[in-house]
Parts: structure tokens; sequence; C-alpha cells
């Protein structure tokens, strides 16, 4: 019987090691936390309602994930794009209502529309299985994604609208990110020209995201061992784990499914030097969440639907429920969010709530906050690929060296929830087929 090592119990390690146990291969499954789900959490407040810490929001051609959801007995329903009223802009300069950014002008909207336009078109040339052999691949890499929109003809309005936008994403500034990454994310997705709400995250899990993981985990039983963190990773005619507490794991192979950042704090011997060159040269950017649950959707009366995008103290807010809101800090601001305590912290946010929604915003039944940017098992959020990332991680991404097999959101072209159960199933499938 096949014995294969999991190392990382997040959605990608949990989906690969379900995907092996139900084939009859002896799987043991080691997380460093004392919890399954990795970036994906939740917790119950005083009240009874469950909230959501991490990941949450997933689209209609994420079909990996909602493949899984439908295989554990789990439903989906719309996320916040459904809920009625005004997006929210919170500028520097005023709070603005209904989603129009007021310094545009029309000709500077037409300008976005022939730009729009214009980056559908490019996306639909870039393969997102293979960028590199874009014959202009290493141009677009070097690009920013706001070198080229100036290039395009953008101007300083437009540059500060997409920011707004960028930042609300937690993925990091657009004078920080590769446009061929870009371009990667918008071929998945069909060519929009545009990182479309209504295509990327119009659904949500309704007995929450975290139940995914923690269905899976309840499957494999014993298979699963908490609380074990792996600091050596040993690969020769077998593969070895060597744990914190001196024992160690052996079987047949690995499936690697540790974030990138902590990964960096494992040794991995007997790969080759350019796959661990590869994996050591990806990023994540460091990003917060914060979640504030209220007795009721109050911003409702208030004609908003939650969901406003900032230049302030955080990115953006969207409702994930009745009377809750989430909260993403987008790496830029993180290190400002940490830099006092966490009761200024949450006066902070909530001010920030109040000036966004109004008054009653201050008075929470719940608030909770994951660092995720600085949690050890994590160091970020979402995968961040800075202007020349792609071409310098190289045609290596994402792909196995056996009895290496790595798995994980940042094995991917794009899609966080998606990008870990599509990379733990392919990983558990090309194993089976050796």
């Amino acid at each position: 019987m096949t014995k294969v090592v999991v190392v990382g119990a997040g959605l990608a390690g949990l989906a690969a090691a379900r995907d092996l146990a139900g084939a009859g291969c002896d799987v043991a499954v080691l997380e460093a936390r004392d919890r399954p789900g990795g970036r994906v959490e939740q917790a119950e407040i005083a009240d009874g309602r469950t909230v959501q810490l991490g990941g949450e929001l997933v689209g209609d051609f994420h079909t990996a994930y909602l493949g899984l959801v439908a295989e554990l007995g789990l439903t989906t329903r719309p996320s916040y794009v459904a809920e009625p009223g005004e997006t929210t802009v919170d500028l520097v300069d005023g709070r603005w209502i209904g989603g129009v950014l007021p310094w545009l002008t029309d000709a500077e909207r037409e300008i976005a529309a022939r730009i729009g336009a214009r980056f559908a078109e490019l996306s639909s040339t870039v393969d997102p299985g293979d960028p590199w052999s874009h014959p202009d691949a290493q141009r677009l890499d070097r690009l920013s994604l706001n070198d080229w929109l100036r290039e395009a003809g953008a101007t300083p309005g437009l540059i500060r609208a997409r920011e707004v936008q960028a930042l609300g994403h937690a993925g990091g500034s657009g004078e920080r990110t590769s446009l061929l990454a870009v371009l990667r994310m918008d071929a998945v997705a069909g060519s929009l020209g545009e990182y479309d709400f209504d295509v990327w995250e119009n659904l949500t899990v309704a007995e929450g995201s975290a139940t995914v993981a923690l269905r899976m985990a309840e499957e494999l039983g014993d298979r699963l061992r908490l609380a074990a963190p792996v600091r050596r990773i040993a690969i020769g005619s077998g593969v070895e784990a060597f744990l914190d507490d001196g024992s160690r794991v052996a079987g047949d192979a690995v499936v690697c499914a540790v974030p990138v950042g902590p990964l960096r704090d494992i040794a991995l011997e007997g790969i080759s030097p350019e796959r661990l060159a590869s994996l050591r040269r990806q990023r994540h950017a460091r990003a917060g969440k914060v979640v504030v649950a209220y007795r009721s959707s109050f911003w409702r009366e208030l004609g908003q639907n939650g969901l406003c995008e900032s230049e302030n103290l955080f990115g953006s807010t969207w409702p994930q429920g009745e009377g809750v809101l989430s909260i993403l800090v987008p790496p830029e601001r993180l290190l400002y969010h940490l830099s006092t305590a966490d009761d200024v912290r949450r006066a902070e946010v909530l001010a920030a709530l109040a000036r966004i929604y109004d008054d009653r915003a201050r008075d929470p039944v719940a608030y909770l906050q994951r660092d995720w940017g600085v949690d050890p098992w994590t160091l970020g959020y979402v995968t961040q690929w800075a202007p020349g990332d792609v071409m310098a991680v190289g045609r290596l991404h994402g792909t196995h060296e056996p009895p290496f097999y790595v798995a994980g959101s940042d094995h991917w072209v794009a899609g966080y929830m998606e990008g870990a159960v599509r990379t733990g199933r392919a990983a558990a499938k090309a194993i089976l087929e050796r």
C-alpha cells in the first residue's frame, strides 16, 4: 500500500489526503496548528452565529471547489453581490455613496472603457497555464499594472481609481503587481477586462466556508495529526518528514501543502536546486482580516449594501451574513494597523466604520481579528506577484518532482480557495496515476 505524507491541513492538504485515502492509500496528514483549515477558519460568537475569519468567497467558474462542496453535502448561497443598496467609497477627502468616484470625468470614463477592452484583448493572448510562452512575456511581467495603464493613456485620476480597487482586494498596490500576473488571472476568468465581483465572488458556502475543511478533517479521522510542525523534509528513495518534537514520519511520497511563507522555514533536502529556487521565490501578500458583528444589518436602512472600498485604514468591507461585516487590511496598511495595542486598533476600526456607515457601527456584539500576514503558519493571505516574479518563479511553478508534490493556492493561477482545492486534488491524482 502506498503511504503518502501530507504536510499542511489547509484546504489543499485536506483535499489531497481525502482523495488519496478514498483510493486506498495510507495517508498521514501533519498540521502545525491545533486546528485544521489553514486560511479558512470560523468562530461562534456569543449569540450563536458563526462567522468566517478567513477565505469565504468563490465564483461560478471555481469548479473544483464547488464540486468538493457538493461531494461533502454542503450548499452554496449568493454572496454579498446580492445585497440591496448602494456601494460606498471611503476617500481621504470624504465619503461617497453610490460607487461613483467623484473626481472622474465623463472623458476619463470613456478612456477607462477603452483601456478595459484593450486589457481584455491582451489577456486573451495569454495562456494561463503557460504564461511564459507568450512572445512578450518578459516585458509584460516586468511592467507593473499601473505602468501599463499609464502607457495605455490612463490619467492620474484613473490610476487612483484602480488603486482604490486594488487595495480593496488585499493583493497589494498596482504599482507593485506584475501585469502578466493580472493578465493571467483575467484569462482564467474568461478575459473580462476587469475584476468583476459578480464573476469572482458571487457565491459562499451556506454552512460556512471553514465547514468544508472541518468536514474533510472529520472524514480523515486519526489520519490527521494536529500540533505537529514539520521542520525538515528529506527526499530519497522515499520521503521522511522530521517534526518539531524530534519524531519522523516516513512514506513513499509527500504532498507539500504549506504556504510559501512558512515553507521557507522548512528544510527541503533531495529536490533539485531549480525547484527549491522556484519555491523560495514566490511571495504572499501580508494582509489581515477583521470581522465585526452587529445585531442587524443597519446599513440597509441607510441605503448602503455594506460593500465599501477605502483609501483609509482598511481596503474594503462587505457583508458576510446578517449583521456581519468582513474587513480586509491590505499589505500597505497592515504594519500601521499592527503598530498599536489591540484596544486602540479596535477603536480605530470602529471609528472608521462609523464614518462610513453611522454611529451604530461603534457598538458591535463581537469583534474578531486575524493578522494573517504575521501568523507564523501563514505569513500572508493571498498570492502576490510583483513585477518580474512570474518569470523568476518560472515554469516549475505548480509542477511536481516525484516523490515530492506541491499543492496550495500559491500553485494555481488565481482563485484562492479554488486554487487550494484544485491543486490538492491534482496532486493526489498525479500520485495515484504513478
